[in-house]
């Protein structure tokens, strides 16, 4: 039995980058796709916001000698086409897609509203959320808790390369402390860095739990649907 109903899904740019420096690895983005069609095919409204670290983060322009605001929004660019690999990937497995973005880009994509993006879910769409949050100086992590309370999900739930959150960075310590569930007034009093601190509010101020997981294990998607818990729950 479904324990949530929609969700909203983060994926890091980074993670689809596999062991190569930068770009797509198509082996990484197949295996992400089949488990998100596995969970799709049980009834699950799925939301994806992807990052674009694998492509060009808005920090690299400063240090690159563009403003910030330039930075952003070549960041914003980036996710857009990592979206759109995820949605040839998904349309090659016949899952229905549809991709939006926060500024004008048709016909790379549609305008995002949450309106159009709820409906879509309704109609059994997966639905792609790229360009962020479509303004500069704001994560995607923060646009993943944004979309997330506007489209009502049930879920945050964070794909990592890590199975949770930690005391301390567990590839570099080895005596690293996994939390199994967190109150978001521990995870904050305790300065975790789970997500930047506009996000972690988002989610806290509306109420929506988050999920941090290893996205690269197969299965662990379809487990939290199923209300297992492979990785750390936080909560109000």
């Amino acid at each position: 039995m479904k324990h949530f109903n929609r969700v909203l899904l983060k994926l890091s740019g980074e993670a689809l980058m596999g062991e190569n420096s930068h770009g797509i690895d198509s082996a990484i983005l197949r295996n992400y796709c089949d488990e998100i069609k596995i969970v799709h095919d049980e009834g699950v409204e799925l939301g994806i916001v992807i990052g674009g670290g694998n492509i060009f983060r808005g920090m690299q322009g400063e240090h690159l000698g563009f403003d910030r605001v330039s930075g952003d929004q070549m960041g914003m660019l980036a996710t857009v086409i990592n979206g759109l690999a995820i949605r040839s990937m998904l349309e090659s497995l016949n899952v229905p897609s549809r991709l939006f973005t926060a500024f004008k880009m048709e016909p790379v994509g549609e305008g995002y509203s949450p309106a159009k993006a709820i409906e879509a879910l309704k109609n059994k769409e997966i639905v792609i959320l790229t360009a962020g949050t479509g303004n500069p100086f704001f994560t995607t992590d923060s646009a993943a808790a944004l979309r997330a309370v506007e489209i009502r999900a049930d879920v945050l739930l964070k794909g990592t390369r890590v199975d949770g959150i930690y005391d301390k960075d567990p590839e570099k310590y080895k005596e690293a402390k996994k939390y199994e569930e967190l109150s978001f007034d521990e995870a904050y009093s305790q300065g975790l860095k789970i997500m930047d601190l506009t996000a972690f509010t988002l989610c806290r101020e509306n109420n929506l739990p988050l999920f941090v997981f290893n996205m690269n294990v197969n299965g662990n998607l379809k487990k939290i649907i199923h209300g297992e818990r492979p990785g750390t729950y936080v909560h109000n």
